[in-house]
């Protein structure tokens, strides 16, 4: 097993209170597990008191980054500028609302430590995987799920987003990878370029890694994890049935470019 260093990129907007929970968490975790790390917390403008909470644990753990963005919200590009401000040759990058716990960012790091090449894939639809506490989501299991995020601080819309949204980008794309939607990853920086992320709005720059790798003949594997609800906020996926449309249209848009462009 091949010993690796690893910069965790959280991309935040109006985290504060998650990031007071999960950053103890990833150091615990990764210390305990004599994992070399740094964290990585590119802020998108927040509202709130992130720059503060940021400037404290910098303050008590050199292992920790923080970097402010100056240009237009962006999502994609605020992973990028993570991925441009890392210091190890393997980055990881998550949500930083709890929805991706801390174990299982271990046993993605443990699956790339076994296979050094490859880039790891958090999957709510392999097997192990699930939604908001729900490992099956077949039909009988699927209004299961919603009522577990219906009372939580998530939207159901965007559960449904999610689970529906990857059933017809895998019609589509007709790529070996079960979710396309996910942005849990980890793999060597040197695999991520600047084009992945330049012509996405938001989560579609997933499709586009996705093509890449298939493209530069890079293996995928993924790894089941259970997507839970967010700790505190809001969802910026989709709190209702206007902005799921938007969110959606982009990755409609990127899936049918690449299928047009591979001839299908």
């Amino acid at each position: 097993m091949s010993s690796i260093g690893i910069s965790i990129i959280l991309p935040t907007l109006n985290e504060e209170e998650n990031l007071k929970k999960i950053i103890p968490e990833i150091i615990y975790k990764f210390q305990e597990n004599n994992l070399s790390y740094e964290i990585v917390v590119v802020d998108d403008n927040s509202s709130d008191n992130t720059e503060l909470t940021m400037n404290k644990f910098i303050s008590e753990n050199p292992n920790i980054k923080f970097v402010k963005r100056k240009n237009d919200p962006s999502l994609p590009l605020s992973i990028y500028e993570g991925i441009e401000n890392s210091k190890f040759e393997y980055v990881m990058w998550l949500d930083a609302d709890g929805s991706m716990p801390v174990d299982d960012m271990l046993k993605l790091v443990m699956t790339q430590k076994d296979n050094i090449n490859d880039v790891i894939i958090g999957s709510r639809f392999v097997k192990d995987g699930g939604y908001k506490g729900v490992k099956d989501l077949s039909k009988n299991k699927l209004f299961q799920a919603i009522r577990s995020v219906k009372d939580s601080n998530d939207s159901v819309l965007g559960m449904i987003f999610s689970i529906m949204f990857n059933r017809v980008l895998n019609f589509l794309m007709r790529v070996n990878v079960k979710d396309l939607t996910s942005g849990f990853v980890i793999g060597k920086k040197e695999y991520f370029s600047f084009d992945i992320f330049k012509d996405a709005e938001y989560g579609e720059y997933f499709i586009f890694l996705v093509k890449h790798m298939i493209t530069k003949k890079i293996k995928m594997v993924e790894v089941g994890y259970i997507c839970e609800t967010r700790i505190h906020g809001d969802s910026k996926t989709a709190s209702n049935i206007l902005q799921l449309f938007r969110r959606g249209i982009p990755y409609l848009k990127v899936a049918f470019k690449l299928r047009k462009n591979d001839g299908n």
